[in-house]
């Protein structure tokens, strides 16, 4: 059993080592106020002027002008080497809401693996927020407030069946796979979109303009 290191009611920014935009990364703090870095996201936090409340992972991404600049006691060493530091760091969180920045637009194996850890902590609400579109799993019933016309792209992780209202393509009766049928560049065709989808498997990606919509969804404000 995994213990929880950061534990709090508000919402989280979980800041990695990957590119992050000044925008992004304030936007992020605006809606989850509460600075977790995993590993290398430390010494982003530092350079963009904010600190990490924990620096969560397996430490070997920290040089000692970053290590300096933080309070000892906010370090977390995760010393095994079977999870990457985003799993590392979103398993010892208990919040209501994850936004995760700094995962993606560099390396592509890592990014693939931030997707995966989503499903496999699909019972914690994390988005992924990049600088053009943001990425979550859809829980077992959801429904987004959108402009018609909005991109809603579903991408399977696993065998998935999803109902659906307002798409303009429905889904009803179809079975997506990452193997078969993916739900890449529907758009809602009503200004009410609903999901049920069979499992917990099916990423949804949206533009990042919709990012409130999209917590609002998931925590259900």
């Amino acid at each position: 059993m995994v213990s929880h290191i950061v534990q709090t009611l508000d919402k989280v920014t979980l800041l990695g080592a990957s590119s992050v935009s000044d925008a992004v990364l304030a936007e992020s703090l605006r809606l989850a106020p509460v600075l977790v870095a995993a590993d290398g996201g430390a010494r982003v936090a530092i350079n963009r002027g904010v600190m990490p409340q924990a620096v969560i992972g397996d430490l070997d991404s920290l040089d000692a002008q970053t290590r300096a600049a933080i309070p000892d006691d906010r370090f977390h060493l995760i010393a095994e080497q079977d999870s990457t530091d985003f799993e590392k760091a979103l398993s010892r969180i208990d919040a209501p809401l994850v936004l995760a920045v700094g995962f993606t637009g560099q390396r592509l194996d890592h990014e693939l693996a931030v997707y995966s850890s989503l499903v496999r902590y699909a019972d914690c609400p994390v988005i992924v927020v990049g600088d053009h579109d943001i990425c979550f799993v859809a829980p077992k019933t959801m429904s987004l407030s959108l402009p018609i016309g909005t991109r809603v792209s579903l991408f399977p992780m696993n065998e998935v069946t999803c109902a659906s209202t307002g798409l303009r393509w429905p889904t009803d009766g179809l079975v997506f796979a990452p193997w078969g049928r993916v739900g890449t560049s529907n758009e809602a065709a009503s200004d009410r979109v609903t999901l049920a989808p069979s499992a917990p498997s099916l990423l949804v990606i949206l533009p990042r303009a919709h990012l409130k919509a999209a917590i609002g969804a998931l925590d259900g404000s």
